[in-house]
């Protein structure tokens, strides 16, 4: 992957120099690859498959229309997006992948369903890392959302959340100067988690 550009810049500071912070989100929290006995979803239910020659780059698989996967892979140069697709490369590298919705009732059963897509084993030759979850709306979720949420992430290794940004709704490209905080977190954590061991995931072939 090419140099992370969403690090923020830290003014220098006298004195010994710390090491930077894990990211917290290194460690999978919910299961890492597919599970015995999982059904998989009928064929209709299923996001559609497309070739790649090789697992050489980080995908977005937006899991519905809208779901903003082109704008993460405009956040991460070096990634992108798979236009609600499964990139499916030959053996036996598997490809990363991260999953995009948004929060709103449908973003979220269509993560659940691609979630349980995966996990059935039925998707060979990619390995998810996590779900990022875009709000759909301003402020805090409803509390049956946020409870859904709850329960869609606990399908996937990871959970990222990104907020509502009203820059991006009336139609200004993401840049470092119109994303807040919490996605510099988002983006160096995945950035941080892709490095690490860019061929190393586990997924069945």
């Amino acid at each position: 992957m090419t140099q992370n550009p969403w690090t923020r810049q830290q003014s220098p500071t006298p004195g010994p120099q710390q090491a930077p912070p894990q990211p917290a989100d290194r460690m999978p929290r919910g299961p890492s690859a597919p599970q015995h006995g999982v059904p998989a979803p009928a064929e209709d239910q299923r996001l559609p498959k497309f070739a790649i020659p090789a697992a050489d780059t980080l995908w977005w698989v937006g899991v519905h229309g809208g779901s903003g996967e082109s704008t993460m892979a405009q956040l991460l140069p070096g990634t992108r997006a798979a236009n609600h697709r499964w990139p499916i490369p030959p053996p036996p590298v598997p490809t990363p992948v991260i999953l995009v919705a948004r929060t709103s009732g449908s973003g979220l059963r269509a993560a659940q369903r691609a979630a349980i897509e995966w996990a059935s084993g039925v998707v060979q030759g990619v390995a998810v890392l996590g779900l990022v979850l875009i709000a759909d709306a301003p402020g805090r979720l409803p509390r049956v959302l946020d409870d859904f949420a709850d329960i869609v992430g606990g399908g996937v290794p990871r959970v990222w959340d990104v907020p509502w940004i009203e820059e991006w709704r009336r139609g200004e490209a993401p840049t470092p100067d119109n994303t807040p905080d919490e996605v510099f977190e988002v983006l160096e954590s995945i950035y941080a988690l892709r490095a690490s061991n860019p061929a190393d995931y586990p997924a069945p072939y």
